[in-house]
């Protein structure tokens, strides 16, 4: 699967009394091809005014970004766009609809309802909750789920679209333990299953290291690229793995890039 994404000088301002605080700061990034790149930083250090802006997703009144440009396949990207799709912490199910309708909202818009015929679209729907593990809950309210649930419901709206790009803003930050656990295998899963580009944000180094193609850490604001680095080893990553010589080194350079860097927001290592 063939896409490119170019972050080129980024820079991000918004105002701030008199003057403006500066939170994202001369950002370089290229990300090519399928693949799962970690976007970690403290919290509150830019990481999800960077995924935004990858999104086209710009704020009402404030240029975005301030200077610098953002490519995808080669053309600059300056609001929506077509091949990128948001998953978010808050997954936005409206609770006046079934399972299976909230994952066909989106083919309920002009773009899509002209990309996908309704055959199709009902087909990908089918396809999507049963992936998911959610096929025996179609009719069900959101209200009648679990977090874990709705946040399976919300990724599989997202992937029924067949995204090139899949912007994931800490999906999985407000579930416990086992149900994140449990959502990362998912993810492993469904991307082997359908290659895309997936930028996730977080700020856990564990969910980092056990996910990631490749690992971009990010100072504390304004957000400056402390280390970027590459994971060989397969997924999925056992917490045997996470524990081993090369797990614990990864998470102490990943701990030592953001200390130098005086990082100072939250910053969780799973265990």
């Amino acid at each position: 699967m063939s896409i490119s994404i170019r972050l080129e000088k980024i820079v991000q301002e918004y105002p701030a009394g008199a003057g403006v605080v500066r939170v994202v700061d001369q950002i370089d990034l290229a990300l090519d091809g399928s693949g799962i790149y970690m976007l970690l930083g403290p919290s509150g250090c830019g990481k999800s005014t960077i995924l935004r802006m990858m999104g086209g997703v710009r704020p009402i009144g404030v240029a975005t970004p301030t200077s610098g440009t953002i490519l995808i396949d080669g053309q600059p990207c300056t609001g929506p766009h077509d091949d990128a799709v948001m998953v978010f912490q808050r997954y936005a199910n409206r609770p006046d609809l079934s399972v299976r309708q909230n994952v066909a909202l989106p083919f309920r818009m002009k773009l899509w309802r002209e990309r996908v015929p309704a055959a199709e679209a009902s087909a990908r729907v089918d396809q999507m909750l049963a992936a998911v593990g959610l096929a025996d809950k179609a009719e069900l309210r959101p209200s009648q789920l679990s977090g874990g649930q709705n946040q399976r419901v919300a990724l599989a709206r997202a992937l029924a679209l067949r995204p090139r790009i899949l912007l994931m803003d800490e999906p999985f930050g407000a579930l416990d333990a086992q149900t994140r656990e449990e959502m990362q295998r998912l993810l492993h899963r469904l991307h082997a299953e359908q290659p895309c580009a997936i930028v996730f944000v977080t700020h856990d180094v564990s969910e980092a290291l056990l996910l990631g193609d490749r690992v971009i850490v990010l100072s504390s604001q304004p957000a400056r690229i402390a280390d970027d680095f590459t994971v060989a080893e397969p997924r999925p990553r056992s917490s045997t793995w996470q524990r081993s010589t090369e797990g614990v080194r990864f998470e102490q350079r990943i701990l030592e890039h953001l200390t130098q860097s005086g990082s100072k927001g939250q910053l969780r290592v799973s265990v």
